[in-house]
């Protein structure tokens, strides 16, 4: 049986691999993943591979042997014109694809903040969003050192779960926001949750990206679901935090 050659395993690794991403990510979670994030991502692979096969002077030898072969051996001068010819051609074919406009809608064009649903289940319970109310929004008032300690508490969880996409200054800049499609929301902008009620940002927060509805798709969101990561009352709290950052007001269905 024969050996199937280094070059042609480090390009079949390489391949099966970007196919196990784009099933996983495209077919199995159906989430999105951003072109430059998994360019990112191949890169490193594919310079982790080489590196693998090049870690002796045989592996690098006999990785680059077919390619001795093709440019040295003057029994292969039709193939190697043709190498020679379609590499550059596929190169730019490549590049002049990734800088193609997109056919799709500009994200300032849609709408930043969906309909919710009248009604939804988080954390196995069943609310009525339009009574739904901060159950720590009294304290403000009534309690306002009980209520600085909340919002401390909700800083902690944001620094420690939320930043990295939207920020530590809550701009939508965090480390993470480049490689997102679209970017994360600037909670500083009077756009966004200046515009929302708390039962709002109680929704999007517990159900995440998945919990968006169907109507006026496609939604894009990379926002994990939270109910399975943070308590319900993490999630108060850190909405008091986002409030209180920025200066804004939570609004009221009366407004």
């Amino acid at each position: 049986m024969n050996k199937i050659p280094k070059l042609l395993q480090l390009i079949l690794v390489v391949g099966g691999i970007y196919c196990a991403f784009v099933l996983v990510f495209d077919v199995i979670l159906q989430q999105v993943i951003p072109n430059s994030l998994l360019n990112m991502y191949m890169f490193f692979i594919a310079a982790g591979v080489l590196a693998v096969y090049t870690f002796t002077e045989e592996g690098t030898e006999e990785l680059l042997a077919p390619i001795k072969a093709l440019v040295e051996n003057p029994d292969k001068v039709r193939t190697r014109n043709i190498v020679f010819v379609l590499t550059p051609l596929v190169v730019a074919a490549y590049i002049y694809s990734q800088l193609l406009p997109s056919i799709e809608a500009p994200v300032e064009l849609r709408s930043i903040h969906p309909a919710p649903p009248s009604s939804v289940k988080i954390y196995g319970k069943r609310y009525d969003l339009k009574t739904l109310e901060n159950p720590y929004r009294v304290l403000e008032t009534e309690d306002p050192e009980k209520f600085r300690e909340l919002v401390s508490t909700g800083a902690d969880i944001y620094i420690q779960n939320c930043h990295f996409c939207h920020g530590d200054k809550l701009d939508g800049q965090g480390p993470y926001a480049a490689g997102l499609n679209p970017v994360p929301l600037n909670f500083q902008d009077v756009g966004t949750i200046a515009q929302l009620q708390e039962s709002f940002l109680f929704w999007r927060i517990a159900t995440g990206g998945p919990g968006l509805p169907d109507e006026a798709a496609p939604w894009i969101s990379s926002m994990p679901i939270w109910q399975d990561f943070l308590s319900e009352d993490e999630i108060w709290q850190v909405i008091l935090y986002l409030y209180d950052y920025t200066g804004r007001r939570p609004r009221s269905w009366e407004e």
